[in-house]
């Protein structure tokens, strides 16, 4: 297992521990936070090594977003079940990245294609985590980051879907 992979692996284990933390330990929000934290800072890590020294796996291309995906859907939903954030939040993410996935899946299978990332999913991903801080700390504006967050989400949504256009048309 190469260093990438460890720390996606590491990502993972992160977060039932985020859950246990934010939910079960008294005060445990700025623990809650410096775990959600440290989990960005090893998806930017991983990354960074597996490009600079030419690590980058199969496993590795296929569970580093998915544990991203999860690590980020796992906190909204837990900010919603503190009644912090709304549902319709994880919600419209939860279709976006379902679609996402199914159309990737549809593209690699017919030309072993990968769409790779754009700059407003990098954005909302960066959006995303400054939003959850200011909602774990239920500090102002969280709500408004949230929604422009999404926004860039759905934003970068649409980019990947006339992306996917585009290539399936090729075929």
């Amino acid at each position: 297992m190469n260093i990438p992979n460890f720390l996606t692996l590491v990502r993972f284990f992160l977060i039932p521990l985020f859950v246990y933390t934010f939910f079960y330990v008294p005060n445990g929000n700025t623990y809650a936070v410096a775990i959600f934290i440290l989990s960005g800072i090893t998806d930017i890590l991983d990354g960074y090594i597996a490009r600079h020294y030419n690590q980058i796996t199969k496993i590795g291309t296929l569970l580093d977003p998915l544990v991203d995906k999860l690590m980020i859907l796992t906190v909204l939903t837990s900010l919603w079940f503190k009644d912090i954030i709304p549902f319709f939040i994880i919600f419209i993410l939860m279709i976006k990245e379902l679609s996402m996935i199914i159309g990737a899946a549809i593209l690699y299978k017919k030309q072993e294609v990968a769409i790779p990332a754009n700059k407003y999913g990098k954005a909302a991903t960066a959006f995303f985590y400054v939003a959850i801080i200011f909602s774990i700390f239920e500090w102002p504006y969280g709500f408004t980051l949230m929604i422009i967050a999404l926004l860039l989400a759905i934003l970068a949504f649409f980019i990947y879907a006339f992306e996917f256009y585009k290539r399936s048309r090729k075929n």
